[in-house]
């Protein structure tokens, strides 16, 4: 308890007097999963913890209305843990991995909803509030998480999914470091990551992908001369009953790793289909990678020149960044939520993603508690360390900072609760009729 409650108020220490005391109760409320047995309801989660109602009021005040920045906070998380001597970045032959990845708040009875996302369960696509989450992959006590860098709202004007990628893409481009390589899944296309002008990356592509060699075969003295390069399939596929062969590779290496063979096929200097040989194209590099523990093989492209297992490696870190949602819904129970402001219905997600990312922290940073006495050997997982706190209030005696309290403002004479937001409906409607 006195480790979470160190983390945060180091993490919340600046915010505004009041707003930061307030913002440690939220995140309480949320790491500790209350969440879960109020069914996203916040004001009863926040109840659970041992508030008083007037500390449960000055909590949701500062969650929907208080002066602080999801950008703010995602700084100062990332300095924190990048300045702890235990946190080791992940580096493949001087490459670092920058991960992203899109994620989906499931709101379907929500008005208004600004977004959509695909839901497999449906076959199409519901009501959803969606974000981008950019991390940077890394180990601390040799537990691999992904350190968020931020996380992308939907371009208000055009929620797509392809806008939203390409909000990503630009911005990551912005803060990519020559040391650094962006991993993405088969979502984004080699041609996103070319148009947003990156030139270091891994990518998992779709298993009838083609693409063309950058010279022009040879002339064979008959019919049309050649414009585009030969075409290229890594993987054999089938269409209308017809099996279209693969392309021979240009390289097959393999190791042995784990009592398994893996295998691995190259093909280098590749370009887009509809791409005519030129020296001034951007070229990828193809491999399929064959794992006797996965069904079908990966087929990942890079630009970047790397050994095949470092190839494969940079794209096993992309994981990590699907842990940050999964501790940030299910585990603390924010898959459900009630709010359905304009700004609410985007901050709780937000700091429900922030929760998930201190969460699998602090599970990496504390001794693994077993959940009874047949959990012999447990792990440091943040569904275990959420358990822990479950069952304990907010404390009512902390070590906090003596800038973390209750701001001491007079506010009696001011209106509360319904009364206080029919008056500021009613000033705004007043300021509104005088202009």
């Amino acid at each position: 308890m006195n480790h979470t409650i160190a983390v945060l108020n180091e993490l919340l220490v600046d915010l505004p007097i009041g707003t930061n005391l307030a913002m440690l109760h939220v995140f309480w409320a949320l790491l500790s999963g209350q969440l879960l047995n109020s069914r996203g309801a916040l004001f009863p989660a926040l109840k659970a913890i041992g508030l008083e109602d007037e500390a449960v009021r000055r909590a949701w005040a500062a969650f929907y209305g208080g002066i602080w920045q999801t950008v703010v906070l995602i700084e100062l998380w990332r300095k924190h843990v990048e300045g702890l001597p235990d946190w080791k970045r992940h580096e493949y032959e001087g490459y670092k991995p920058v991960v992203a990845d899109v994620t989906a708040f499931w709101r379907p009875s929500l008005k208004k909803c600004p977004s959509k996302h695909y839901h497999p369960a449906a076959g199409r696509a519901l009501p959803a509030v969606i974000f981008g989450v950019v991390g940077k992959v890394g180990e601390i006590n040799g537990q691999r998480i992904a350190l968020p860098q931020a996380f992308e709202r939907v371009h208000p004007k055009d929620p797509s999914e392809k806008r939203l990628w390409s909000i990503i893409l630009k911005k990551i481009k912005k803060t990519l470091l020559a040391d650094e390589i962006v991993v993405v899944d088969a979502g984004v296309k080699v041609r996103d990551l070319q148009e947003a002008g990156i030139a270091q990356y891994v990518l998992r592509l779709a298993s009838n992908f083609t693409a063309r060699r950058n010279i022009l075969p040879e002339y064979r003295m008959k019919g049309r001369k050649p414009v585009y390069g030969e075409l290229i399939r890594p993987l054999a596929r089938a269409h209308k009953e017809k099996v279209l062969a693969a392309s021979a590779p240009d390289e097959i290496q393999s190791w042995d790793e784990n009592a398994r063979t893996l295998r691995i096929e190259i093909w280098r200097n590749l370009v887009l289909p509809d791409c005519a040989p030129n020296a001034h194209n951007k070229t990828f590099d193809v491999y399929a990678i064959y794992d006797p523990d996965f069904d079908t093989p990966w087929l990942l492209a890079t630009p970047v020149v790397l050994k095949p297992m470092s190839v494969r490696n940079i794209y096993k870190d992309r994981w990590p960044v699907e842990q940050i949602p999964l501790s940030g819904k299910q585990m603390i129970g924010s898959h459900r939520q009630f709010v359905h402001a304009d700004e609410t219905i985007q901050r709780l997600p937000e700091l429900a993603l922030m929760a998930g990312s201190i969460l699998s922290f602090l599970a990496a940073t504390m001794p693994a508690t077993p959940t009874g006495f047949w959990d012999r050997k447990p792990k440091r997982t943040p569904g275990r360390f959420r358990r822990t706190l479950a069952d304990q209030a907010f404390p009512k005696v902390a070590n906090l900072s003596g800038r973390l309290r209750k701001k001491n403002s007079v506010t009696a004479h001011l209106p509360k609760g319904f009364l206080a937001r029919m008056a500021k409906n009613t000033s705004t409607a007043t300021s509104a009729s005088l202009l």
